[in-house]
């Protein structure tokens, strides 16, 4: 049993609110997207190796992908980089992390696209979890247009 307390409210389980990424790495994608390259994937990922924690960027490489495995790979890492400053940033594994916030839609966004993205593999019982992960994480429904 853990020594922590958990501290419970009427108004339910906790919020995390992620913090701001850094500017100019938003800049840099608004840049690499907005270039007039046919291609910008290239572009977002010479912007996420150089800030690789930056979630809303993997969630573009994500949706840039090709349907499938590409696409997979990238959203998952963004939703395991996502775990981890949600862990930094005082979620415990449980609370919401809701759409409304802004900057949390850069961990939604992988989220989402990792629950699409295994249920094109065949990888259903991560799909189904993760759509499960995305509605305990906003139970408003305010994220569930991501996975059309």
């Amino acid at each position: 049993m853990s020594d922590q307390p958990v501290n419970l409210s009427p108004s339910g389980p906790p919020e995390t609110r992620l913090p701001a990424f850094d500017s100019e790495a938003t800049r840099a994608l608004n840049v690499a997207l907005n270039s007039g390259v046919d291609q910008p994937r290239e572009s977002v990922c010479a912007v996420v190796a150089k800030y690789p924690t930056f979630l809303e960027g993997w969630a573009t490489i994500g949706d840039l992908s090709a349907p499938g495995i590409d696409a997979y790979m990238a959203y998952r890492v963004g939703y395991h980089r996502g775990l981890d400053t949600l862990r930094a940033n005082s979620w415990r594994g449980s609370g919401y992390v809701r759409w409304k916030v802004e900057t949390n839609r850069g961990f939604l966004r992988c989220l989402a696209g990792l629950a699409k993205s295994a249920r094109e593999i065949g990888e259903l019982s991560e799909a189904v979890r993760c759509e499960q992960f995305l509605t305990q994480c906003d139970p408003s429904g305010d994220a569930n247009h991501l996975l059309r």
